[in-house]
């Protein structure tokens, strides 16, 4: 069975729809690139699948493996709160948030994947700055090292490159190759064609509903 199965889906916000009939699945382990113009419902497709917005109509059938507590998602930076009173250390710990159970203590084990991952990052020198005085770049990294805390099991990622130089892109997208290559299963929206042939093992193209009437 299909870790995510889409039939007949219909996405978009009250009255406006963005798309119809969607037939989609995703298997555990594959690194899925979701492709298409501004519009064109990238995101609302992640958001209606994470369970964020109520699908408009069809279906979504998810396997006993899809667990929600093992998905790390790293948003759009046009939706990131830049001022949050925390620091780096806080909020990358917080991706580890899901697993603390009754008792909400964190364990030895994440604080161990928060160094692990910010270290990764580059970002081990910054644990104790305020996050809201960090560069819009240094930002989206702690954010994406949050995400790796929390993605047990899925990887979730809107336009993660937006945002960092040419460098960190071609380390993010180092970092999660060997993530799925170890079973990881990835979700990517993206605007970067070359990416997604270089590491999508499935491309998702999706039209504007003006294209397709």
């Amino acid at each position: 069975m299909s870790l995510i199965e889409c039939k007949n889906l219909s996405l978009g916000y009250g009255s406006l729809v963005v798309q119809e009939n969607l037939n989609l699945t995703i298997e555990k382990g594959d690194s899925v690139y979701i492709l298409g113009e501004n519009g064109s419902g990238k995101s609302t497709l992640v958001k209606t699948i994470l369970g964020f917005i109520k699908p408009l109509g069809g279906t979504i059938t998810y396997s006993t493996q899809w667990n929600k507590k093992g998905i790390g998602y790293l948003p759009q930076t046009s939706e990131i709160q830049k001022t949050f009173p925390a620091t780096v250390y806080e909020i990358v710990l917080s991706g580890c948030q899901a697993e603390l159970g009754l008792l909400p203590f964190y364990k030895k084990q994440h604080h161990q994947k928060v160094l692990k991952n910010l270290e990764l990052l580059g970002m081990s020198d910054y644990a104790n700055k305020s996050f809201k005085e960090l560069s819009g770049g240094q930002q989206q990294r702690v954010l994406f090292a949050r995400a790796l805390c929390a993605a047990s099991q899925v990887l979730v990622m809107d336009e993660p490159a937006k945002g960092f130089d040419s460098d960190a892109v071609r380390k993010m997208h180092e970092i999660v190759y060997e993530l799925n290559k170890g079973g990881l299963t990835v979700i990517t929206i993206s605007h970067d064609k070359e990416a997604a042939q270089k590491y999508a093992g499935k491309i998702i193209t999706l039209e504007k509903m003006e294209a397709l009437k």
